[in-house]
């Protein structure tokens, strides 16, 4: 996911950096990171949601005592399919609030258009 974001990077910026005598070190974090840091942000976030979702693989390997939140979510479906669907809102909104407080707090890092304007064309 991340490679193609790495790959639409302009080498102008880097041979540009190099000409007014950067180090490698230098160019790589004061010209290369920050502008690879939304797409970092947007793998990690990404990464994170994989994780956070994985419902299969946390009911197949985990004991009845440790559950995800997934695998809370899904006992609130009783017997015969009848749902509770006043808790399994509320339990709904919890499970997303960690999700939302990361996404609230590096929404400003995940603009994509850092490049725009960079390198005349």
């Amino acid at each position: 996911m991340l490679r193609g974001y790495v790959s639409a990077l302009p080498i102008e910026l880097e041979e540009a950096a190099a000409v007014d005598g950067a180090s490698r070190p230098r160019i790589l974090l004061s010209v290369v990171l920050p502008l690879l840091r939304p797409g970092i942000i947007a793998t990690a976030m990404f990464a994170f949601i994989s994780a956070w979702n994985e419902f299969f693989f946390a009911l197949v390997l985990l004991k009845s005592d440790t559950l995800t939140l997934p695998l809370v979510l899904a006992r609130f479906v009783g017997a015969e399919g009848k749902v509770s669907l006043g808790p399994l809102a509320a339990a709904s909104v919890f499970a997303t609030l960690p999700s939302l407080a990361i996404f609230a707090i590096v929404q400003r890092r995940l603009t994509s258009g850092l490049l725009a304007g960079a390198v005349k064309g």
